[in-house]
């Protein structure tokens, strides 16, 4: 059915009650099965397993990638599987939404294992016990929900807010459950399982551990396929080896799958800034003395100064380059809601979750996080009371960044913690790290979760189901995500930022704190100038965007992330970008043929089944090379 939406002028003029009575009479589906125990438990489930899909590529890039769709169509397609074998009956499409929003929520608290965690950690040299990470994310993620509902009432039900990802997840969910024959629907969860199958076959293969325990060495996929020419001759630039440099050409193509999802714009980017970091200035670097050491860690060591100091800058130009943004965000929160001052009862007061639960429920678990915080991280009590409103004031600009564009700006925001902490808290490096942890965790949980409530405004379910969805998907993924996380490092803190635990999120986030804690003197000469100039390139960049009306043809994130990133992880994002601009190129005028669907109608479809088909597999093949199998 088509999906009922208010008009642009509709939007302006109807008063919240009047939207709301809309609401109930035209997209309300009443009592339809939504959340129910099929739907908490698949979703669960699914949210723990692909939980893993954002640890794995968050270890790789610092990033964490929505799951909603790939949740949608593996619970379509097992639902309609089992309907047709006569085993049960299909999913309903509010159940198939009860169940995204519990393995998005999964997916997104994973956050902190991938920077402020692990940052802490190196800083510290201590390993925060497993339970009290388990918590303390828990808590964090918590925190967030409390925030994200009561503004739902105004971003999402009054200003109506796009949210570009959640809107697209809708779409597909309605898609989906109106398709008679389930023909799409069966397709994409086909093309879901072929990218997903091959990207696991792919890294099993390459595992040498594994093939050897399943006697097939003869199988074994390189690593990296440069390493047939390294049998023959070394490529190197000033003397040093390229493959030392991290350029090589990966055999395993999750971080293709994930450059799918990219456009060409920020892809091109990695890819220049990569060829300027290990081409040129990393080789000579080495050459001169000043970085020590080759291969990705100590090339970051001294490169991530440049690269941070350039997502910083743009970041913080761009949003601040927008100051009505920020000042949406609070007056769209207070300004009145109808002409009337007159208090008119709540239309949807039956359904959605009540006031009282924010009123009560953000104080306590904001206190508890400051408790912990104080315990387990020497926090201190006024440092981690005054985190609490400013987690306010950032989820508001997050939650109007995130509703109109579906760019959220941690990063940036989380740069201005640590700034004011470096002031609050002079020198003390662990307070700046957790402090940002906290501001910039419960903003993202919480403006990523409108995100996912979004597709359940627009096909009328029923917001409080969401809410308690929301904080199952919080346990099921720190259930299956924190215990595989210790397994994979195994307690040893000098696995992070190497090779096969790259972590450029958690590294950035350590940088900043010692740079603002100790200030650039500690430093070389070369990483300051480094600072200076990315700063001076990332503003550029965003200033030729913002004239250029977004059609100058780099990103200064994109570029600065090349810096933090090893050369393979860049070219491989590229070259899944550019592949399917091409495959765009030659099926454009071709929209019936199998390489149209397959390529550009479902690309973001095949994409998702690659990240997490490789992914899944990957964690499980660090935890058997690491501990299983290790001689």
């Amino acid at each position: 059915m088509a999906i009922h939406e208010l008009n642009n002028e509709q939007i302006h003029t109807m008063t919240l009650e009047e939207k709301d009575d809309w609401w109930l009479k035209k997209v309300y589906r009443g009592d339809m099965p939504q959340l129910n125990i099929r739907s908490a438990l698949t979703g669960m489930i699914l949210g723990g397993v692909l939980s893993l899909t954002n640890l794995y590529v968050g270890i790789k890039t610092g990033w964490t990638l929505g799951v909603g769709i790939t949740s949608v169509i593996l619970s379509f397609a097992l639902f309609k599987f089992l309907s047709r074998m006569k085993i049960g009956k299909e999913m309903t499409i509010l159940e198939n939404n009860a169940m995204q929003s519990i393995a998005t929520s999964a997916g997104y608290m994973t956050a902190p294992l991938i920077s402020s965690m692990p940052a802490y950690m190196m800083v510290t040299g201590q390993v925060v016990p497993m339970w009290q990470t388990f918590w303390w994310i828990v808590v964090l993620s918590l925190l967030g929900v409390l925030f994200a509902f009561p503004l739902k009432k105004r971003f999402i039900n009054e200003e109506q807010l796009p949210f570009p990802e959640g809107r697209a997840a809708g779409i597909v969910l309605d898609n989906l459950h109106t398709d008679a024959g389930g023909n799409d629907g069966m397709f994409k969860a086909k093309l879901l399982m072929v990218g997903a199958g091959l990207s696991a076959l792919i890294e099993t293969m390459r595992s040498e551990t594994v093939m050897k325990a399943i006697r097939a060495p003869f199988l074994q996929l390189p690593e990296y396929w440069d390493s047939i020419v390294y049998k023959f001759f070394t490529p190197s630039i000033l003397g040093t080896p390229l493959k030392d440099l991290t350029v090589q050409v990966d055999s395993s193509i999750v971080m293709v799958g994930t450059g799918g999802l990219m456009n060409m714009k920020t892809a091109m980017s990695l890819l220049i800034g990569a060829f300027i970091n290990y081409f040129l200035l990393a080789p000579f670097m080495i050459q001169n003395g000043i970085i020590t050491g080759t291969g990705f860690k100590n090339i970051a060591m001294w490169s991530l100064w440049t690269g941070a100091s350039m997502m910083a800058a743009a970041s913080l130009f761009s949003f601040f380059a927008k100051p009505k943004l920020i000042l949406e965000s609070f007056t769209r929160l207070f300004h009145k809601v109808s002409g009337s001052n007159k208090q008119k009862k709540d239309p949807l007061e039956h359904i959605e979750l009540p006031m009282w639960i924010f009123a009560v429920g953000i104080p306590v678990v904001g206190a508890l996080t400051v408790y912990l915080g104080h315990a387990w991280f020497d926090l201190h009590w006024v440092l981690g009371l005054i985190a609490i409103p400013l987690v306010f004031v950032f989820t508001l600009i997050d939650v109007t960044s995130t509703g109109l564009t579906a760019i959220t700006p941690g990063g940036a925001l989380s740069k201005l913690t640590q700034i004011t902490y470096s002031v609050l808290a002079p020198g003390n490096i662990s307070t700046n790290l957790m402090t940002a942890g906290i501001t910039t965790e419960v903003s993202l949980n919480a403006s990523n979760l409108l995100m996912d409530i979004k597709p359940g405004y627009m096909l009328g379910g029923k917001p409080r189901h969401q809410a308690i969805g929301h904080v199952l998907g919080i346990f099921a993924g720190a259930l299956v995500a924190v215990p595989v996380y210790y397994q994979i490092f195994h307690g040893d803190i000098s696995l992070f930022t190497s090779d096969k635990l790259p972590m450029p999120g958690a590294a950035v986030w350590k940088a900043v704190a010692e740079v603002l804690t100790k200030g650039l003197s500690a430093l070389h000469p070369t990483a300051v100038i480094g600072v200076v100039l990315g700063a001076v390139i990332g503003i550029l960049c965003e200033i030729f965007n913002i004239r250029s009306k977004g059609r100058f043809p780099i990103s200064g994130v994109g570029l600065g992330l090349a810096f933090v990133l090893k050369f393979t992880d860049s070219l491989s994002m590229a070259m899944g970008a550019l592949f399917f601009f091409v495959m765009g190129k030659i099926y454009k005028d071709n929209k019936e043929s199998f390489g149209y669907r397959s390529f550009v109608d479902n690309q973001e479809t095949l994409c998702a089944g690659v990240i997490a088909g490789g992914s899944i597999i990957g964690i499980i093949l660090i935890i058997l090379e690491n501990v299983v199998l290790a001689p």
